[in-house]
């Protein structure tokens, strides 16, 4: 585990501890605000994240997401509760161990880009480990690999000004790479940018992430990005944590009627997963299989295609039940004159999306080494579907 947080409140207003002890009691934030005229922002909020994990915070506006991620590197301070990122507790730090906390091991990305105008963009992505005090050499070459790594080589001496909102963003994502934080704190870093670039930068992020493995907080109030994005997902209403899960949590099994408006217009097709839609292949069959054996074990168990697999269950294809009867008729011993070598396959983690685009079904679902795993019929595909409320577009 990385991170912790435990119990965390924020009160905003003067004498916080009136309405610290208000909520602990149960009273909702609107009745705070009347009675004591104070701002219920974070209230009891409790989860971990994982070493390497992308863990997304969504809600509407108001929800307390952007509150939560200040109160983690507190440029907000908590009113209670804990933080501790590597079994310390942040909010016990003095100002001094807080500085080296945020230089080490914390980066932040902003939704505004943050960038210095009078600075270029190698100089804006120094600015961290300048702060940090180190040497200047080294500073250009750590600034370097993050500008080489977010894919901004060639643009070190231009102006932030010069550059594309996408490339700013870059810029601050850079920034934040340099000093080399075990922990990335993004604020709807990708909110202000066209919808393209925004797919874009969500597409690098994941791509970077698969190369530096940081531990993300990623704020948003998009559910399509968070499903793209998120390892696991935390939905907030009113300060409150309402739903931790996996997308696929998220989306086949919302919490409560907030969460399940929140998520019904989501294509369930983009986040389930083959192996939720899969049966076990049990019936198979071998190149030792003559047709007449194949003949009997498709009677035996009502079957009109069965796969063909060796001896270590890797696929070899599929046959047909017309074509083992034209075998048999024609007298063949083994299956390799009708085997269909041109089996759709697709693998237990891919989306169900991969299994509508024009699809022979039954797809084989395979490991990396090509040994079956399971199938999907297209029956047994749009029950899954129907059971989640999910569509299969028009087919």
């Amino acid at each position: 585990m990385k991170l912790q947080v435990k119990n965390l409140y924020k009160i905003f207003g003067a004498n916080p501890e009136k309405g610290l002890e208000a909520a602990r009691q149960g009273m909702s934030r609107e009745e705070i605000m009347s009675r004591y005229k104070l701002a219920l922002g974070i209230h009891d909020v409790t989860f971990e994240v994982n070493e390497s994990e992308i863990l997304v915070v969504m809600g509407l506006s108001g929800s307390g997401k952007s509150t939560l991620v200040r109160c983690i590197n507190r440029l907000i301070e908590p009113t209670a509760g804990s933080v501790m990122i590597d079994e310390v507790d942040v909010t016990r730090l003095n100002g001094r161990e807080l500085r080296t906390l945020r230089l080490k091991k914390m980066g932040m990305v902003f939704q505004s880009f943050a960038l210095f105008p009078h600075r270029s963009v190698l100089k804006n992505v120094e600015y961290g480990l300048e702060i940090r005090g180190v040497a200047p050499k080294i500073r250009a070459e750590q600034a370097q690999k993050a500008i080489d790594l977010v894919g901004l080589s060639g643009w070190e001496e231009y102006p932030p000004e010069s550059l594309s909102g996408g490339m700013r963003q870059r810029v601050g994502l850079a920034r934040a790479l340099a000093t080399d934080p075990d922990i990335l704190l993004m604020d709807e870093a990708f909110s202000a940018l066209d919808p393209l670039i925004k797919r874009e930068m969500q597409d690098e992020l994941l791509a970077l992430q698969s190369r530096v493995g940081k531990t993300i907080i990623f704020i948003t109030h998009d559910l399509d990005e968070a499903l793209k994005l998120g390892d696991r997902i935390i939905i907030m209403k009113d300060g409150r944590v309402v739903q931790i899960g996996t997308p696929e949590e998220i989306l086949t099994a919302p919490a409560d009627d907030y969460v399940e408006q929140f998520v019904q217009n989501v294509d369930i097709t983009k986040v389930l997963t083959v192996a939720k839609v899969m049966r076990k292949a049990i019936s198979v069959t071998y190149p030792k299989d003559g047709p007449k054996t194949v003949i009997h074990k498709m009677k035996e168990e009502g079957l009109s295609r069965v796969m063909v697999v060796d001896t270590d269950r890797k696929l070899l294809g599929l046959v047909d039940v017309e074509d083992v009867l034209t075998a048999f008729k024609r007298g063949d011993k083994t299956l390799t004159q009708i085997l269909d070598r041109e089996v759709a396959t697709a693998q237990p983690d891919d989306n169900v999306a991969c299994l509508f685009p024009e699809k022979k079904y039954p797809v084989a679902v395979v490991n990396t080494e090509n040994k079956l795993l399971g199938i999907v019929k297209r029956g047994s595909l749009l029950a899954a579907m129907a059971d989640h409320g999910g569509k299969d577009g028009d087919r």
